[in-house]
């Protein structure tokens, strides 16, 4: 799902091959440019030896200004997939409006309206479906952003030959980073200073998601405060969201957990959370050149956007 479609065909133009995903972060902003290549977009991101990963500091959440320079140094002639963090973009879960689908969108934002902090005048949403809950409920999950601070970094990124192909959220930006499988898999995911959030994907498909609160500082954790809070902390949410899963959605039980975090203990955190819930816990893998840069995950997932489209599109075309 690309958060905000209609923001990035308003403003699209002309696109080259090369790949841009930018992750803003509440105090830095996080740079992925993939080069042009004659191989598949997959063998793409397998390579790293032209990528550029360049990571900024932000000041009062000018991003704008950042990019602005990162765009002169490093010019985008690209695609450009941007990752909104918990601050530029917030969630809400509600009943699926009883109207037709080409007014969805705007019944949604007085629907929310007393729900986030962002006015209806200054709204941009997208939405994306929730899975049917047990007796048939359908949800929708309602993502917004205020539009006066996403427009700065939109022009800003449609100067010159580059143009913003998608908008998303983390929680995308994370899951493209899973390889598309049958079984559910409970993912815990991080970027620097960022809250961890809770994911659970089954083909492909979001069908939970969670941002916790407390847990944006672990990289300065030592092994018993992980071991003695933070994990036990953390190992309940997860029993939460996976009883959630399971009760509500009617899934069969989790039966793994891949973590994603750029910090120091990440191995040691894995283990004693596999230890804590009682199910393998294992590293979620990266492109292979890009293990060492998992502090860039959000911006490398931006990319794979071009890929999962790529997938479904394939997927399509053997079905038909």
């Amino acid at each position: 799902m690309s958060f905000l479609t209609q923001i990035s065909n308003i403003f699209s133009k002309k696109q080259s091959a090369q790949l841009v995903g930018i992750a803003l972060q509440q105090k830095s902003l996080g740079l992925c440019i993939i080069p042009p290549s004659d191989k598949s977009m997959s063998s793409e991101l397998e390579s790293i030896e032209e990528a550029i990963l360049k990571k900024r500091n932000v000041e009062s959440f000018d991003y704008a200004s950042v990019i602005k320079d990162l765009n002169n140094k490093y010019p985008f002639s690209s695609k450009c997939h941007l990752v909104l963090n918990s601050v530029q973009s917030q969630i809400v879960q509600v009943d699926k409006p009883n109207v037709p689908k080409a007014e969805i969108t705007s019944a949604l934002k007085w629907q929310i309206k007393d729900l986030v902090s962002i006015s209806p005048e200054n709204m941009v949403l997208d939405y994306f479906d929730g899975p049917v809950l047990a007796g048939g409920i359908e949800k929708i999950n309602v993502v917004c952003s205020p539009l006066n601070e996403l427009k700065k970094i939109v022009d800003v990124l449609n100067t010159g030959s580059s143009t913003v192909a998608s908008i998303t959220i983390e929680e995308f930006a994370f899951a493209n980073l899973l390889p598309a499988q049958n079984d559910a898999c409970l993912l815990v995911c991080q970027q620097p200073n960022e809250e961890i959030v809770l994911l659970i994907v089954k083909q492909g498909k979001l069908y939970f998601h969670r941002r916790l609160r407390g847990f944006s500082q672990i990289a300065n954790k030592t092994e018993d405060e992980l071991a003695i809070t933070v994990i036990d902390s953390l190992a309940l949410e997860i029993q939460r969201s996976s009883d959630y899963f399971e009760r509500q959605l009617k899934q069969a039980p989790i039966k793994d957990i891949k973590v994603l975090l750029p910090i120091n203990l990440e191995g040691f955190f894995a283990r004693k959370l596999s230890e804590n819930t009682h199910i393998p816990v294992t590293l979620l893998a990266l492109p292979e050149t890009y293990q060492e840069h998992r502090e860039y995950a959000a911006a490398i997932g931006a990319t794979m956007f071009e890929v999962r489209v790529t997938e479904q599109v394939q997927e399509i075309m053997n079905v038909s």
